[in-house]
């Protein structure tokens, strides 16, 4: 599986970027608004033991939600965000390794179950890897290590434009039609109107714009932005 193919390259970026890290560097901001780097360490960790739990749902035919409880996200993400940056580097790998060991557990069959994503959306296992592909790479970039979103591998970017302009078009004003274009890749339809408005850019640039971790400068537009809603 292809997106199986980007987690673990995205797993492998954003080690290097975790083992870099000087000491104390985990209490320093992230570029997430009140997040420290720990805070987001201790998120991508989580993260991938939750989806772990929709892999396990999906092999055992077993429901297992990626969270207990409504709260459980948050109370996790604060319980874990002032250890040592040591304990939260071995974190984020060993869970990683948790969430490879699960997909590879998978038979053809189980990819095709059923579970329940964290927004309530019934979804087929197979869009499981995706979502812990999103979060790999994305928050790499929120770590504030240097690394912008031209990391990402220009499929994985241009994937990216296609799911979040999908989730925007029902919430964006019913008369928006914006045409995102990106040499070689082809085009993705933002909203429902008549097309008013067309981005042209490399997907990551797209991709950025989309979800706040970029600005229009590197796009070519031609009509006006219209107003986006927030992506995180």
């Amino acid at each position: 599986m292809r997106v199986l193919d980007w987690v673990a390259d995205g797993q492998v970026r954003l080690q290097e970027a975790v083992d870099a890290l000087p000491p104390h560097a985990d209490t320093e901001p992230s570029a997430l608004p009140g997040w420290t780097r720990g805070h987001l360490l201790t998120h991508l960790a989580r993260n991938a033991d939750a989806l772990v739990n929709l892999l396990t749902w999906a092999r055992t035919g077993i429901p297992t939600p990626m969270y207990a409880s409504p709260d459980q996200r948050t109370r996790d993400i604060e319980a874990g965000v002032g250890r040592p940056l040591a304990e939260q580097r071995a974190d984020v790998r060993e869970s990683a390794e948790r969430f490879r060991e699960s997909a590879e557990a998978l038979s053809d069959d189980d990819w095709s179950a059923t579970v329940t994503s964290g927004m309530g959306r019934q979804i087929p296992a197979s869009e499981v890897p995706w979502l812990r592909a999103r979060e790999v790479w994305i928050h790499l970039v929120d770590l504030r290590v240097g690394v912008g979103m031209d990391v990402l591998p220009p499929d994985l970017a241009w994937a990216l434009v296609g799911d979040v302009a999908g989730w925007m078009t029902a919430r964006v004003d019913p008369g928006i039609g914006v045409e995102l274009s990106a040499a070689g890749h082809g085009t993705v339809a933002l909203g429902v109107g008549p097309v008013g408005v067309t981005v042209t850019g490399p997907p990551y640039a797209l991709a950025g714009w989309l979800i706040g971790r970029g600005t229009p400068e590197a796009l070519q537009v031609t009509g006006e932005l219209p107003d986006i809603p927030n992506w995180l």
